[in-house]
């Protein structure tokens, strides 16, 4: 593989930030569930958040087309640095944040989402050759979740703390040598704000060769955006499967900041640390379908392979509406950390394969959209009364059965055409 320490330097930026990210995004919507108690405020905030992204992600997919994704890097680190860390050096030094202040991190962070991981992915995209990809984003997988098993253990250790040098986590009992008092908010955003100024000192160390020497368009910014739809516009069966296998990601960040903090406090009745806990399942399942699926799943036509997964999920979605047990919540994160990454490395790796660098960015932009109205959707609807009422919150789970069922009904018509286009052509 080429430009091996390049790729290699990028993973490790990408751990230290994904890190402290990780942490702040598991401890931010728990804070308003069980310290501010204010779920309906941060699910009508997360609807906002998520409606401006839709704009956003459009035009971060132009500037990740246009400019050096290196660069890109960079800015976008030093900028949520400054910011964040501004919010947590007041909030140290007043010893309190208000809600607008903790809910401006979740929104920073995010807007970062939605350029990071697009750019992420074109620039590995740009330096590693076509036939790498598959294994290229199996690593991806792997490294970022395996950093999301960390950062779900570190926040169940800060948002609780620990009592008689005991910690609960993900089930299990671990003695310690030492009892560890739980962090304020303010104390766990000024850990994330530093690792974004230590991802910049790695980024700049990055050398590479681009091994994609497609053309790179400059016109102005709405004919740049206008060449990204007509692509998708002239590759219907690319832009059909690039939207529907989406959908499991779509419900599943849904499901991570809205659905779940609520299911584990007013469902299961249980504490931050299973909360934190079902990250680290979810993340171990993630890591073994990085490592795995392409190798099980191997000559199996991509439409069916996601549709496997996607049916496979649903009956962890079904199990996880009615029964309000511990293994099975934690069977079912584990269940969801391997099918939304393994979709996402069969999907990624199809796209890849299907769009040209230069187009990658504006392209998967047009998917991050219609993905973003998607989750405004089911966010509007959990924001419904009904959902906060006593443990009804288990009913959007069975909201994602459907999803998934209908979304793999819709790729195997797709799949069927397909194979049906493909038999016209060999006669």
């Amino acid at each position: 593989m080429k430009n091996k320490q390049a790729i290699l330097l990028l993973f490790l930026s990408n751990i230290i930030s994904g890190l402290a990210q990780g942490i702040s995004m598991i401890a931010i919507p728990w804070y308003f569930i069980e310290i501010a108690d204010m779920p309906e405020f941060f699910a009508a905030s997360y609807l906002l958040i998520t409606f401006s992204t839709l704009f956003w992600g459009i035009y971060a997919g132009s500037l990740i087309d246009r400019y050096s994704r290196k660069k890109i890097f960079i800015l976008t680190n030093l900028a949520c640095g400054l910011f964040i860390g501004s919010i947590a050096i007041y909030g140290s030094y007043y010893n309190f944040l208000s809600e607008y202040l903790v809910i401006a991190v979740f929104a920073i962070t995010i807007f970062n989402y939605n350029i990071h991981y697009p750019n992420l992915y074109a620039f590995g995209q740009e330096i590693t050759e076509k036939s790498k990809y598959g294994k290229l984003n199996s690593y991806i997988e792997v490294q970022g979740q395996t950093t999301s098993v960390l950062a779900g253990a570190f926040a169940a250790i800060l948002l609780t703390g620990t009592t008689d040098k005991n910690l609960d986590i993900a089930g299990f009992n671990i003695s310690l040598p030492v009892d560890i008092e739980q962090w304020q908010i303010y104390d766990i955003f000024l850990l994330d704000a530093c690792t974004y100024l230590v991802v910049i000192g790695i980024i700049s160390f990055i050398r590479y060769v681009p091994i994609s020497d497609e053309q790179v368009h400059l016109g102005s910014l709405f004919d740049r955006i206008m060449i990204g739809f007509n692509y998708l516009k002239d590759n219907p069966v690319i832009f059909v499967f690039g939207v529907v296998s989406y959908m499991l990601f779509a419900f599943t960040l849904v499901e991570i900041h809205v659905i779940l903090p609520s299911y584990v406090h007013d469902f299961l009745l249980a504490s931050g640390n299973v909360y934190a806990s079902s990250e680290v399942y979810y993340s171990i399942g993630a890591i073994l379908s990085g490592l795995l699926v392409l190798r099980v799943l191997k000559g199996v036509n991509t439409y069916i392979a996601v549709i496997l997964l996607m049916l496979f999920v649903s009956v962890a979605f079904f199990a996880m509406t009615y029964y309000d047990l511990l293994w099975i919540f934690f069977i079912g994160s584990l269940v969801v950390g391997i099918t939304n990454a393994g979709i996402r490395i069969l999907r990624t790796t199809y796209l890849f394969n299907h769009i040209p660098n230069n187009l990658i960015g504006r392209s998967t932009s047009v998917f991050s959209s219609i993905n973003i109205i998607v989750r405004m959707i089911l966010i509007s609807v959990l924001a419904i009364p009904f959902f906060n009422i006593n443990d009804n919150i288990r009913w959007g789970y069975l909201m994602g059965v459907v999803i998934m069922v209908l979304s793999a009904a819709i790729l195997f018509s797709l799949f069927l055409r397909e194979n049906k286009n493909s038999q016209l052509i060999e006669k």
